[in-house]
């Protein structure tokens, strides 16, 4: 999983950087899609939940520094992260947790009920996650889990409650794309997680990886289809799923899963990704009102008549 970096030709900035926006964009997703017909997402949800990402975001990091302090002594290029060098205690790192914590809570308390208990009920996930590379070999599994946690969210933030075909096929998809985006992550510390007896996906899978890839696209892209469907969406979402259905084939096909940079500029090349995704989420969104106008006018013709 994306933890602060091993390799120093990944700045720790870069990766926190990226991981929260990973985080933040099924939220957009979510958001965008609750909009109503014709209108633009609610800007204060989405500055809410961008407060919300980069709080969560570094209290994940926290977390995996915490649990991972005894593994990351071992290897020379984690020794100096400061609780493995022990520059901060366990105790000061839990209060600085409690912080984060503290100030996401706040963050969630501006949200309806609904949404208060869904995102309460992922605090589970965000603690237990880091710990899954030391039982399975699908820890990429777990965080997509937590990662897209704000698929659901969003939309219970909007309209009060979730509703399961929008949903759950978007979260579905969202965990999708964490399985191919951090599987080709963790193909860049493979020596090191057999080392120190850490698992991933990139272990797992090996040189089969690429077919592995290609069936989370498939899925990933199937579930979003759903999701359009679902929700009414028009021309643009579908014009923005090509260009992102293109951007994943070009990922996998380019792959070089034996050249550490190769799968570090694939994995950030997924922020771009999920960008595209929200613009056609917004455009065909505003879509909608243009068609509806031109319903009601039809209507209203045929009435006349």
């Amino acid at each position: 999983m994306f933890d602060p970096p091993r390799n120093p030709v990944r700045p720790t900035k870069t990766i926190i950087k990226t991981g929260t926006w990973l985080l933040y964009l099924p939220c957009t997703w979510s958001i965008g899609l609750a909009a109503e017909p014709g209108c633009f997402p609610d800007c204060y949800m989405l500055s809410l939940f961008g407060t919300g990402a980069i709080l969560m975001r570094g209290a994940g990091c926290t977390i995996n520094d915490m649990w991972d302090q005894d593994y990351d002594k071992k290897v020379t290029r984690t020794a100096n992260r400061p609780i493995a060098a022990g520059d901060i205690s366990t105790f000061q790192s839990f209060v600085f947790l409690g912080g984060q914590l503290t100030l996401a809570l706040g963050v969630l308390l501006c949200l309806n009920y609904y949404s208060i208990v869904l995102g309460a009920s992922s605090l589970l996930l965000v603690i237990t996650y880091p710990l899954m590379k030391r039982i399975t070999y699908w820890p990429q599994l777990a965080l997509g889990l937590t990662f897209n946690w704000g698929a659901l969210l969003g939309w219970s933030a909007i309209k009060g409650s979730c509703d399961p075909s929008v949903c759950l096929p978007l979260y579905f998809s969202g965990v999708m794309w964490t399985l191919i985006y951090d599987t080709i992550y963790a193909h860049q510390d493979k020596r090191d997680d057999v080392l120190i007896g850490l698992k991933s996906t990139a272990l797992r899978f090996g040189e089969n990886t690429k077919q592995w890839l290609s069936g989370f696209s498939v899925a990933m892209l199937g579930a979003l289809s759903l999701v359009g469907v679902n929700s009414g969406q028009t021309a643009p979402y579908y014009t923005a799923l090509g260009a992102v259905g293109a951007h994943l084939v070009h990922q996998i096909y380019t792959l070089d899963i034996h050249r550490p940079e190769d799968c570090w500029n694939k994995f950030i090349s997924n922020r771009t990704l999920g960008l595209i995704l929200f613009l056609g989420i917004v455009l065909g969104n505003l879509c909608k009102e243009k068609k509806t106008d031109k319903t009601k006018k039809s209507i209203e013709n045929t009435i006349e008549n």
